[in-house]
């Protein structure tokens, strides 16, 4: 009987603490946080999403009409971080030289010296990326996927953390170009920007009442570095996912294979990026481990720019969105 209350009593004494120390992760989030909050009102949804994916090394695609503040939550978020910022104009003429960057031949030495482009930064802000035609926008896919850029047969390793923040313009079409579906199939996140709410639109308004001539982004703090940044990176990586949940999200994702209303379903790129985007969910709420709520939160961002509904079903006024939610809803949630 002495021995059941001796092992009774070490049970109590267990410390279920984290095996992932999130402390400062979560001090530097909720400092970002802080600082976003100081010029974007309301759209909490959007900035967390925006945090998983830098948490999760991830590109994000920025969607919405002209003056929701897509560019200005790009540029607010590089002041958050010391690092590397460069901001690329997409247009019709852009060639794939202007980004990347050319070779330049040198009088003096008789040589070609390779002059980088702006894309050789730690964040890019691409602006209007369906503007550019194709062949600039497949000069994207090596940088984006690899992080890396091929040029004269010559090989230029990007430095890190690397993350490209597109935005585009969903309702005009003259002038732009549909963003090839490996191109799209790149970005970690596709992020919907709603118009704000009545009390949210009157905040704006005094804000920018109270600025007068002042710039805005004048008074954000920087919070992190490059070098926390890839810590806070790997340390996401490490995030428990158990077999279970490996196998909700292949359910998920095989899900958009088979079903009717789609024509193109998700690749296993997008199984990947769900698993990467629920840890960065789950290190958000400042858990070291994966849950069925992180996934389901991770697969409509991840998911809604890489399948596509039948020009029937699209007609008919069903969009991608739904679709999924349909999916995520008829899948059984692992328990």
């Amino acid at each position: 009987m002495e021995e059941i209350n001796h092992i009774n009593t070490e049970n109590e004494n267990v410390n279920f603490q984290s095996r992932l120390d999130l402390t400062a992760l979560q001090q530097s989030i909720a400092a970002m946080k802080a600082e976003l909050n100081t010029v974007i009102v309301g759209q909490e949804k959007m900035i967390d999403q925006l945090l998983v994916a830098f948490l999760s090394n991830g590109h994000i695609l920025l969607e919405g009409v002209p003056g929701v503040a897509k560019t200005i939550t790009a540029k607010l978020l590089a002041q958050t971080m010391d690092i590397g910022f460069s901001r690329i104009q997409f247009t019709p003429d852009l060639m794939p030289s202007d980004i990347l960057g050319t070779s330049i031949f040198d009088l003096k030495t008789s040589e070609f010296q390779f002059k980088k482009g702006p894309i050789f930064s730690n964040l890019i802000l691409i602006d209007e990326i369906n503007r550019a035609p194709a062949k600039t926008q497949a000069a994207l896919f090596e940088v984006m996927e690899e992080r890396q850029i091929t040029m004269d047969g010559t090989t230029y390793i990007l430095d890190r953390p690397f993350l490209v923040i597109a935005t585009q313009n969903p309702i005009e079409q003259e002038g732009t170009y549909r963003l090839p579906e490996a191109q799209l199939d790149r970005f970690l996140f596709k992020i919907v920007i709603d118009y704000p709410k009545l009390d949210e639109e009157v905040i704006i308004l005094q804000r920018e009442h109270s600025l007068q001539n002042h710039n805005k982004l004048r008074n954000i703090k920087k919070i992190i570095t490059a070098q926390i940044i890839e810590n806070y990176q790997t340390l996401v990586k490490q995030i428990v996912v158990e077999q279970n949940l490996l196998e909700y999200i292949a359910k998920i994702v095989v899900s958009t294979r088979e079903n009717a209303f789609l024509y193109l379903g998700a690749s296993p790129r997008a199984s990947i990026a769900i698993l990467n985007a629920a840890k960065g969910f789950a290190a958000l709420r400042g858990r070291d481990f994966v849950t069925p709520e992180d996934i389901k939160e991770a697969a409509i961002p991840v998911l809604q720019h890489r399948v596509m509904v039948t020009p029937e079903r699209e007609m008919e006024g069903l969009s991608s969105v739904e679709i999924i939610k349909q999916i995520i809803e008829t899948v059984e949630i692992p328990r």
